[in-house]
C-alpha cells in the first residue's frame, strides 16, 4: 500500500497536466490562508487624509508596501512634531515616499540634529512642510547649518524654500558656495542675497558660470557692484544675454524718446525698468507724457515711476490730481514724482480727506478708478 501511495505521488508531482500549487494548498492547513494585500490607495485616504486624486497619484510611489507598521510609525512622528492634520496630508500629497523613512534611523536623527542648530520645535514643523524630499536625508542638517549663516535667519530661509525647496538638494562645493562667494563679493548682504533668490529662484542654484556672466552683464548696465542698485540690476538681467539687454534698452529709448545718456541714467537709477514689457511701457508713456504732459527727461531722471502699477496707482493719482486742478482745489503745482511715491493711505490723507465738502463723491470715484473704472467725474468733457 506504502508503495501504491508513492508511485501516484510521483506521478502526480511529474505530471505536467496537474498544477503542483493546487496540491500544495490543498495540503496547507486552512488556517494559514494568505493575508488580506495592503490596500495603500485607501490608508492614504482613510488614515492620511489625502484626497481620491492625490492618493491615487502617491500609491504609485507607495506600491512596495506591505503594511501599515511603518506609515503609522511616520505619521505619529510627524504628529508628535506638532503637524496638524491637514499639515501631514500636505506632506504626504508632496512626499509620498516620507512613509517609507525610518523613525529611529533617520527621522529621529534629522530632526535632532536641527535641534542642535538652535531649531524649536513649532520652526521644525514649519521647516518639514517645506523641506521636501530633503527632511528624510541625513544631509539635510549640515546643509541647512550652511543656509542659516549664509540668509542670516531661519525666516529668510523659509521665504526662500517657499519659492524653491531644491535649494536644499543641490550640490553645496560645486554650486550654492561658489555663488555665494560670487555674490557677497559684489557687496551684497545676506538679507538681500535671500531678497534676490526669492525675485529669482534659480539663481543660487544656477552654474556659477551662467551667474558671472549674469554679474558681468549686470555691470554693463552702468551699475557698480557694491552700490544699493547692484541687487536689483541681476534681477533685471536675469538670465538675459548681453543682446537681449541692449534689445530692452533700445526699446526704451525708442519708446520715451531718451537719448543714449538718458537712456544709461534711467537704467542705472531703476534696473528693473528693463522687466517691464513693451505693451506696458506704451501705456505709462501714453499716460505720463501724451495725457499728463510730463518731459521724457524728467521721467528719465525718476525711472521708478514706470515700476509703478498703472490701473493700481499712476492713472487714478493722475485722474485726481487733473480733477483738483479743474475745480481749482489744489493752491500749488505738486510734483508728480512726490505724488507716485506716497503710500495710499498718505495720498488719501492728502489729496482726499481736505476736500469732503467741496468733493463729496472723491473717494468713492478714486476707489472705483483704483478698480479700473473711469467715474463720469473724471472724464474729460
Amino acid at each position: 500500500m506504502l508503495r501504491l501511495r508513492s508511485c501516484v505521488l510521483t506521478h502526480l508531482l511529474s505530471s505536467p497536466t496537474y498544477p503542483l500549487h493546487r496540491l500544495l494548498s490543498a495540503a496547507l492547513p486552512a488556517a494559514v490562508s494568505p493575508s488580506p494585500r495592503f490596500a495603500v490607495e485607501d490608508y492614504l485616504v482613510d488614515t492620511c487624509g489625502l484626497t481620491r486624486a492625490h492618493a491615487l497619484k502617491a500609491s504609485a510611489k507607495l506600491s512596495h508596501l506591505k503594511s501599515p507598521a511603518k506609515p503609522d510609525a511616520v505619521l505619529a512622528f510627524l504628529t508628535g512634531l506638532g503637524l496638524s492634520g491637514a499639515e501631514v496630508a500636505a506632506k504626504v500629497a508632496s512626499d509620498p515616499r516620507v512613509l517609507c523613512a525610518g523613525v529611529e534611523r533617520t527621522l529621529s536623527p534629522v530632526v535632532a540634529g536641527l535641534t542642535g542648530l538652535g531649531l524649536s520645535r513649532p520652526e521644525i514643523a514649519r521647516f518639514v512642510q517645506l523641506a521636501g524630499c530633503s527632511f528624510r536625508c541625513r544631509f539635510v542638517v549640515p546643509r541647512l547649518h550652511y543656509y542659516l549663516h549664509l540668509f542670516g535667519s531661519f525666516e529668510n530661509l523659509l521665504r526662500l524654500l517657499r519659492v524653491n525647496s531644491y535649494l536644499l538638494q543641490s550640490d553645496l562645493d560645486r554650486v550654492i558656495k561658489p555663488n555665494a562667494v560670487l555674490l557677497r563679493e559684489c557687496g551684497i548682504a545676506p538679507a538681500d542675497i535671500a531678497k534676490l533668490c526669492i525675485g529669482v529662484p534659480r539663481l543660487l542654484i544656477t552654474n556659477p558660470k551662467t551667474l558671472r556672466t549674469m554679474v558681468a552683464c549686470a555691470e554693463g548696465l552702468g551699475v557698480p557692484r557694491g552700490s544699493r542698485m547692484f541687487r536689483h540690476a541681476l534681477h533685471a538681467v536675469k538670465f538675459l544675454n548681453k543682446e537681449k539687454v541692449a534689445a530692452k534698452v533700445e526699446h526704451l529709448k525708442k519708446t520715451f524718446r531718451w537719448s543714449d545718456a538718458e537712456a544709461r541714467l534711467a537704467v542705472c537709477k531703476c534696473p528693473m525698468v528693463l522687466t517691464r514689457s513693451k505693451e506696458m511701457l506704451q501705456r505709462k508713456y501714453e499716460l505720463l507724457v501724451s495725457e499728463v504732459g510730463l518731459e521724457p527727461a524728467y521721467i528719465a531722471c525718476r525711472p521708478v515711476i514706470l515700476c509703478y502699477s498703472l490701473e493700481g496707482r499712476l492713472r487714478p493719482r493722475c485722474y485726481v490730481l487733473k480733477f483738483l486742478k479743474e475745480n481749482g482745489l489744489v493752491d500749488r503745482d505738486w510734483n508728480y514724482n512726490t505724488i507716485f511715491k506716497l503710500t495710499d493711505k498718505l495720498f488719501v490723507e492728502k489729496f482726499i480727506c481736505p476736500h469732503r465738502e467741496a468733493a463729496p463723491y472723491l473717494a468713492e470715484d478714486y476707489d472705483a478708478a483704483c478698480r479700473g473704472e473711469v467715474p463720469s467725474s473724471f472724464r474729460s468733457t
